[in-house]
């Protein structure tokens, strides 16, 4: 079957359109949207929010660090240091 008429087609998608167009319409009026939320969800928002709230250093740790400098009594133990800096390291390779 051959057809000739572009025209033809477009009118009848045309209308094919209007109608699903005015059935969305009605479907849609009748349907609300909804949102819910799962508990993962929920569980992750109050973690954000936990973390939001906190600082982002240890007020009283630095405290005292700087009033053990000021004293002159810190004192870094070499080995300590050394161990855990080629554990960093050996972290990254």
């Amino acid at each position: 079957m051959r057809i000739d008429s572009y025209g033809m087609i477009n009118q009848a998608y045309g209308v094919t359109k209007t109608v699903k167009t005015s059935q969305a319409k009605a479907a849609g009026a009748a349907a609300a949207d909804q949102l819910s939320i799962s508990q993962a969800g929920r569980d992750y928002q109050v973690a954000k929010t936990a973390v939001a709230q906190t600082s982002d250093t240890r007020d009283g740790k630095v405290a005292q660090l700087k009033s053990m400098i000021d004293a002159g009594t810190y004192s870094v133990d070499e080995g300590d240091f050394a161990s855990k800096l080629l554990e960093k390291y050996n972290a990254l390779i």
